[in-house]
């Protein structure tokens, strides 16, 4: 049994505070009025500041809102797939952010353009929700000693294989088709797990 939370400490406030700054802006966003950071922190009771470091700027506070209405918790993901064996668990959460990305691509690359225009140089800013990799460790968290350095680099692989970013590399660079694109993607990605041998896991 998967005794891992997301839910524990530090990160599990963190988490619940960018989750109130998202469903805030949602709930502002329905009322199709002009609103600003401010607006936000005052209806989330929430200071500026604390927004501010979640999110730099209205558009991209607002573009991920709108994206978030329609993705799925990595808690819900998980709940979804954790009765399969462990590569298919992974697998799974892959073809539910690759198809997610295809639903919703323009959505999608409106934000990222908006995301690649922030100020990088602040690492301590806390730009993306990353619920890719928050799903997949819940899925690996129960042999994370056993994986030893791979759990990381298990980690970072996989969300390389999915999401928007690989999407827009498998069709504006190789010019596949959404179709294809995504059964390259989860090629890609079961030819990489069969070197990590995770039967020998379950």
């Amino acid at each position: 049994m998967n005794n891992f939370s997301l839910n524990t400490g530090r990160q599990s406030q963190k988490k619940k505070t960018r989750q109130n700054i998202l469903e805030t802006t949602q709930k502002l966003l329905s009322k199709g009025q002009k609103f600003t950071l401010e607006d936000v922190a005052k209806h989330s009771n929430t200071s500026r500041a604390t927004v501010y470091r979640y999110f730099s700027n209205i558009d991209i506070l607002c573009s991920e809102a709108s994206i978030d209405i329609n993705t799925k918790s990595p808690e819900t993901l998980f709940e979804e797939c954790k009765h399969l064996p462990l590569t298919n668990q992974i697998l799974y959460i892959q073809d539910y952010y690759n198809q997610l990305s295809i639903d919703n691509e323009v959505a999608f690359r409106k934000y990222l353009s908006i995301y690649l225009k922030e100020d990088f140089s602040d690492t301590k800013k806390s730009i993306r929700g990353a619920r890719r990799t928050a799903a997949l460790e819940l899925v690996l968290n129960p042999y994370k000693k056993q994986l030893g350095k791979d759990y990381k680099n298990l980690i970072v692989s996989a969300t390389a294989l999915m999401g928007i970013e690989s999407l827009i590399t498998t069709k504006d660079v190789c010019l596949l088709k959404n179709s294809t694109a995504k059964k390259t993607l989860s090629w890609a990605l079961e030819t990489l797990l069969k070197n990590f041998d995770l039967k020998k896991l379950e």
